[in-house]
């Protein structure tokens, strides 16, 4: 049976916003001018979970209609707080979409953009020329998703996921060090639909301060599935989260000041030839 959905907590999520946000605002930087077509630029927030960096597209495009789209209740609740009209005149809205079968109209927007979401999806990139076709000549979909997989971090958490306490209740939850490709095979993948694409990799050393902060930034993202999946059993959930949090502090034991947790991410800009 296919592991549930992962239930997800805004509030947690948002206890490392200022980490979590740089590299949204790095890949923003790259992004270039939208499409002048005459009326107010159409952009998509795919996976805009609790709107915190959706809210800042409408700082970079004043006059935008712009949707955040989240298949996540909890997520979408939070949103909610942001929408309506921006200062610039534009507007900001939200609406429940899954991006495993999210297929806009051809020519609908002039930007979609994915900040660490896909990563989720099994099989994104077959989605990329759909979401291309969406895109209005000379629009652009960007996109940044963790590429750490093979870190500490998550190889920790599926081997223990996998022994044999635990196997039976958490061993098929897991994505796996495959969940996304390299900054090349997206390059490619990309080019092959007509776009002019740049792509890249960077590593950030966030300095984390707090007891567990690794297990807490976890707690909000990668472990999500693990916490639904023992959400009925609390004894289970702490028992999980003691084994797992001591194997953290091996791995990423705290300095004199903070704990230094390494985080790879993978960005891609694709503009579609005008």
């Amino acid at each position: 049976m296919p592991a549930a959905a992962p239930t997800w907590d805004p509030q947690q999520y948002l206890r490392h916003a200022d980490h979590r946000s740089r590299p949204f605002a790095d890949l923003l930087s790259r992004v270039p001018e939208l499409p002048a077509a005459g009326r107010p630029p159409h952009v998509a927030d795919l996976g805009c979970g609790p709107g915190n960096v959706t809210r800042l597209l409408a700082e970079r495009w004043p006059t935008a209609h712009i949707t955040g789209f989240d298949n996540s209740p909890e997520m979408l609740a939070r949103a909610d707080r942001l929408a309506g009209p921006t200062a610039g005149g534009g507007r900001l809205d939200f609406a429940p979409a899954d991006a495993t079968d999210w297929t806009p109209a051809p020519g609908t927007y002039d930007l979609i953009l994915s900040n660490a979401t896909l990563q989720w999806v099994p099989g994104h990139p077959d989605s990329f020329p759909a979401w291309i076709e969406a895109l209005t000549r000379g629009g652009t979909f960007a996109f940044q998703v963790p590429g750490n997989f093979d870190a500490p971090s998550h190889v920790l958490m599926r081997e223990l996921s996998e022994s044999a306490r635990w196997r039976d209740r958490l061993g098929d939850v897991l994505r796996h060090a495959d969940a996304v490709l390299s900054p090349g095979e997206y390059l490619e993948r990309l080019v092959g639909l007509g776009c002019e694409v740049d792509s890249w990799e960077t590593t950030y050393q966030h300095l984390l301060t707090g007891e567990d902060p690794v297990l807490d930034w976890l707690k909000g993202t990668g472990l999500r599935p693990v916490l639904t999946a023992l959400e009925d059993d609390p004894e289970a959930t702490e028992a999980f989260l003691a084994e797992y949090g001591e194997l953290l502090r091996r791995a990423y034991p705290p300095t004199a000041h903070g704990t230094v947790f390494p985080f790879r991410r993978v960005f891609a800009v694709a503009h579609k030839e005008a």
